[in-house]
């Protein structure tokens, strides 16, 4: 009885220890940096920073001089506009969706800009001492943390218009899809962010591949096919997000 006592043991230190091993491993090398008691990916802050002040850099010269009558970029600017109103518009509702567009057109211009970035800069030209440059949407934690933020914005939008009774609809139509509807709320950032992830980290993989075997020319097709994949991805979450939006407004499954 001791033995197997001594045996069990041994059995489930060797399970702790293979479980450690096993949450330990890493995919791929970072540039970690240290802030206070947690590591960031470095390579992944400085594209980030890059593609954020592009956005504010275009954002600032195409409002510096507005005229009533628009010409040339500020033409260009307002569709862009109208373009992502449209989308807050179509999928929120036409009394919802003014305050909705700013979180709708920046999740959209990050994710469209930070996916070019990785599609059109060769980052891989700058040696870093760990890891490598690339899309920050091609990092799952960016993907994770930008389906979070609109979890967030759901929840937010739900309660801030149904107040408690927005957790009704978990019992809708019947209390018995209670664990389906939470499970729900769940799976939807998992979607959005592994959906984002996937496409990014699989579109710069065939690139590079493409480039590695016939660096000339074949690769250039392959390059503005990524481009298009990638303004669909941004638009896909986008759209994907003022719909959950728009489904927690409406609260009890009515339209207004």
């Amino acid at each position: 009885m001791v033995h197997d006592l001594y045996q069990n043991s041994i059995n489930v230190l060797d399970n702790k220890l293979l479980f450690i091993n096993i949450s330990s491993v890493e995919v791929g090398k970072h540039l970690y940096w240290q802030l206070g008691n947690y590591q960031v990916h470095g390579q992944v802050f400085m594209v980030t920073w890059l593609v954020i002040f592009a956005l504010l850099s275009i954002a600032f010269v195409g409002t510096r001089d507005l005229k009533r009558i628009p010409e040339n970029y500020q033409n260009f600017m307002e569709y862009i506009l109208e373009f992502l109103q449209d989308i807050a518009k179509n999928q929120i509702g036409e009394h919802e969706y003014r305050s909705w567009v700013p979180y709708i057109s920046t999740i959209f211009l990050f994710i469209l800009g930070s996916n070019w970035a990785g599609a059109l800069i060769p980052w891989k030209l700058i040696q870093l001492p760990e890891g490598e440059l690339a899309a920050p949407t091609n990092d799952i934690n960016t993907t994770v943390a930008l389906a979070l933020l609109t979890s967030f914005a759901y929840f937010y939008a739900g309660l801030r218009k149904n107040g408690l009774g927005y957790f009704s609809r978990y019992i809708e139509p019947t209390p018995v899809l209670l664990p389906i509807n939470i499970l729900e709320d769940f799976t939807k950032p998992l979607s959005l962010s592994f959906r984002l992830f996937g496409n990014v980290l699989a579109d710069e993989l065939v690139v590079s591949v493409f480039t590695l075997l016939v660096p000339i020319l074949i690769p250039l097709p392959v390059m503005i096919l990524g481009l298009f994949a990638s303004s669909i991805q941004a638009l896909i979450f986008a759209t994907l997000s003022a719909a959950y939006i728009g489904e927690a407004i409406e609260g009890h499954g009515e339209h207004e």
